[in-house]
């Protein structure tokens, strides 16, 4: 593809701690100083993009939900699809969903992790994440070969295309978090400590458990966390190793989570949301033991992809977190303080996208993918002059 740009300028659980979680925190006021971008679109036509990682080139590893893997040059250049990707339950919000490169990887290639919606018996789905090897060529593509599904979701969910998560981010050990969904209609197993819908999972490379020990008693001792409604963006603090995540809520309630081990998030116990035919959802906002939110969003921008930016190009924004919105069209920058929310500020609303990951690039600048089922687009985002 020929690369083409448009240029934007936009200014069943037991409390497990004594004492009530701190208050959780909604509308920041905005920034002091607007920020002044340039959004660059750097591809287009890419069918419902989900996931992106660089590849150490600089090129760009992009899934499709369809289930299709490309590699994507600077320039715009979209590659043909890669063979060997795992068969994908394409349906509703299932399909091939994150990519991330493994921590060895190298010019020539390398494994990479996967994660999908896998189809099992009966109409059945679940999150999956797969493992293979990519090997790159010198003609601008790759191969995708010894495919192993290191991770299912159990249990499996019939007649619901619904919430997945499933987003993919080494720890600072090499382990692997993994976030799933609770797939719309299986809440009740949210709670449940020996299930993995409504999750964050700590996984070895193979996918056992990171700790030989459960992080509560009676976990799984794959969970991390639990009390989560569906994670679609997740990324780790580089100054504190700490994980970050975002959640949809139903109506109201997208939450902003610093993400500990053995803690509970709530759902559907405590929530900021309502159902979508009306009606509170859970008991109340908060219980002693349950953490709040750092930051929730009501009426709800539909989270997705998370990044937290390190770069030089924005020395102002060192430290900020942006979040990616579907249903807001938007992307979200706040601004922290001594771990809250001190301002936030909406940037790309003139863009009228529906942002699905969002990404530091090895270049400082933030890359982003757009959600659309015929004209997903790469976009980069610089300072402007």
């Amino acid at each position: 593809m020929s690369r083409r740009r448009n240029m934007i300028l936009v200014a069943t659980v037991i409390a497990f701690t004594a004492g009530p979680a701190s208050a959780a925190q909604t509308d920041a006021p905005k920034p002091a100083k607007e920020s002044r971008v340039k959004a660059e679109t750097v591809a287009k036509g890419l069918a419902s993009p989900w996931g992106l990682q660089f590849l150490p080139d600089g090129r760009m590893l992009v899934t499709e939900k369809p289930g299709r893997l490309r590699i994507v040059t600077r320039d715009g250049k979209v590659g043909a699809a890669i063979s060997g990707v795992p068969k994908v339950f394409a349906t509703g919000q299932g399909g091939l969903l994150d990519v991330l490169l493994a921590t060895d990887f190298g010019p020539r290639g390398g494994d990479i992790y996967l994660s999908f919606s896998e189809p099992r018996e009966d109409g059945a789905a679940a999150t999956a994440v797969a493992r293979a090897r990519l090997t790159l060529d010198d003609t601008g593509g790759g191969t995708l070969s010894g495919l192993e599904t290191i991770f299912q979701q159990q249990p499996a969910v019939a007649k619901s295309g619904n919430h997945f998560g499933s987003r993919l981010v080494w720890a600072p050990d090499r382990s692997l978090f993994v976030t799933t969904g609770d797939r719309g209609s299986a809440r009740s197993e949210v709670q449940k400590p020996d299930t993995t819908i409504g999750k964050v999972l700590n996984l070895k490379p193979d996918g056992s458990p990171a700790h030989s020990q459960p992080a509560q008693p009676g976990w799984d001792p794959k969970i991390w966390s639990l009390g989560h409604r569906n994670i679609q963006g997740a990324a780790l603090d580089p100054a504190t190793g700490e994980l970050w995540t975002v959640e949809h809520g139903a109506r109201g309630g997208d939450e902003l989570n610093l993400t500990k081990r053995g803690k509970n998030y709530g759902w559907p116990i405590i929530t900021y949301s309502n159902e979508y035919f009306g009606g509170a959802i859970g008991e109340g906002t908060s219980r002693p033991g349950i953490e709040q939110p750092v930051y929730y969003w009501v009426p709800s921008i539909a989270t997705s992809g998370l990044a937290i930016y390190s770069g030089d190009l924005f020395p102002e924004w060192k430290g900020n977190i942006f979040v990616g919105g579907l249903k807001g069209a938007q992307l979200s920058r706040l601004v922290l303080k001594n771990g809250e929310v001190v301002a936030e500020e909406t940037l790309l609303r003139d863009l009228d996208q529906r942002i699905r990951d969002v990404r530091q690039g090895p270049d400082g600048a933030l890359w982003l993918l757009t959600d659309d089922p015929r004209d997903g687009q790469i976009v980069r985002l610089s300072p402007a002059s």
